[in-house]
């Protein structure tokens, strides 16, 4: 007869399995969003920018700007300095500046840039609410998560491995050049 110990270990190791295989899962459901926001991003930006060359009459925009929100692609385009608390998340490209950004995902940017300035390692969610001076509980841990998944999603942030978080090649925090 199997001890009682024994059989909490084989409930342990089973239950830590399908965890695993979850989180696994999770995962990869995660990257498969991303992409599929990405791919959504660049259709709403394409109809944008053809209903901007088939309709000159909407005015003279040149030299300005507009951070696109694929959410909503009947919406006018915001003009690129007026990011707003709630504002959307661009893609990261070369030579784009976290200025685009709002001031929460600025500070990440920032908490970020200060690691790796220092050569240390990513920052987990719940290490970055400890940073900002934030009550490290679920509501705020989570905030931070899906602020630094947006990031993540649209190229300013790497997650080398699942829940840390770091900047991507290429990117620098604010008032670093891009």
């Amino acid at each position: 007869m199997p001890s009682v110990v024994g059989l909490l270990e084989q409930h342990e190791l089973a239950a830590r399995r399908r965890i695993d295989g979850l989180r696994e899962e999770a995962d990869r459901i995660q990257a498969e969003l991303a992409v599929a926001e990405l791919e959504w991003q660049e259709w709403a930006i394409a109809r944008r920018r053809v209903d901007m060359v088939l309709a000159p009459d909407r005015g003279d925009t040149a030299g300005t700007e507009v951070i696109p929100d694929p959410r909503d692609a009947d919406a006018q385009p915001t003009p690129r300095d007026a990011a707003k608390p709630k504002s959307q998340v661009p893609v990261w490209r070369e030579g784009l500046a976290s200025s685009v950004l709002s001031a929460d995902y600025q500070r990440i940017l920032q908490a970020l840039a200060d690691r790796s300035r220092l050569r240390q390692g990513p920052l987990t969610c719940q290490e970055m609410a400890a940073v900002f001076g934030m009550d490290v509980v679920p509501a705020r841990v989570e905030a931070l998560r899906s602020k630094a998944k947006r990031l993540v999603a649209r190229g300013w942030l790497a997650e080398p491995a699942p829940g840390r978080f770091m900047l991507a090649a290429g990117v620098s925090g604010p008032g670093g050049g891009s």
